[in-house]
């Protein structure tokens, strides 16, 4: 019985491609460049640089727009 199951699942299982995430090959030059910075932040570790720059960029977008 084993060796019966074993052929049906050889015969309709299909090869699908699983996704890489992170190492999948990005052509999109924005996209290469986030994940520049969010890999130099991972090896960086606690230094937070990336993370810091972004809220002081997001805090001063909302301050121009109160400005408005």
């Amino acid at each position: 019985m084993k060796y019966i199951t074993t052929i049906i699942k050889k015969l309709t299982s299909k090869e699908i491609t699983k996704p890489l995430g992170r190492w999948n090959i990005e052509y999109c030059n924005s996209k290469l460049d986030q994940k520049i910075d969010l890999s130099n932040e991972d090896h960086c570790g606690p230094c937070g640089q990336y993370a810091l720059k972004k809220i002081d960029i997001k805090n001063n977008d909302t301050d121009k727009e109160n400005k408005k």
